[in-house]
């Protein structure tokens, strides 16, 4: 069984930025599961600092308009890692899934240790780099020119144990 992990998709992150793109992607890859009736899993980060856009109890915290109506099953986590002290382990077992799609935010956090987390658990992993965004940017690591996406895809890709694919590449194989 295939399921896609939408991860982080929250008022604090999107409105930091310009996603329409990559939200766009997501909605579509949403869409594609519902309709093929495979399981979608929301997950929604919360911090405890009140100075934090993903406060608890935050408008911040809250599930993005675009795909708030999608949410029907959402696990809620406080670390970068969807599976770290959260049921998204069982439900998985549950639902007899053997295939993680990753989408969300932040590519080079909660996207990417979700996905090596995944893998460590024996699921095959398939991440969608264009459809994964980060509200950071080169100048917040000091790494001038920078591409966080392309990076971490690649990084991922060369494991050679996450399938990484640009959407157009997930439309022909999966779809």
């Amino acid at each position: 069984m295939e399921v896609l992990l939408v991860i982080d998709v929250q008022n604090g992150i999107v409105e930091s930025g310009d996603f329409g793109a990559e939200l766009g992607l997501i909605t579509n890859i949403i869409e594609d599961f519902k309709g093929a009736g495979k399981p979608v899993i929301f997950i929604r980060h919360f911090d405890d600092e009140k100075e934090s856009p993903l406060y608890r109890g935050s408008v911040g915290s809250e599930l993005h308009s675009s795909i708030k109506g999608f949410a029907e099953v959402v696990v809620e986590k406080q670390t970068p890692s969807s599976f770290f002290k959260t049921e998204l382990a069982g439900l998985l077992e549950k639902l007899e899934v053997d295939h993680v799609f990753i989408t969300g935010f932040n590519t080079e956090f909660c996207c990417m240790f979700t996905a090596i987390s995944a893998f460590d658990r024996g699921y095959k992993v398939t991440f969608i780099e264009d459809a994964t965004g980060t509200a950071n940017t080169d100048e917040t690591y000091e790494m001038p020119g920078l591409d966080i996406r392309d990076f971490v895809g690649t990084v991922l890709h060369w494991s050679e144990v996450i399938e990484v694919l640009d959407y157009e590449e997930y439309v022909v194989v999966y779809k």
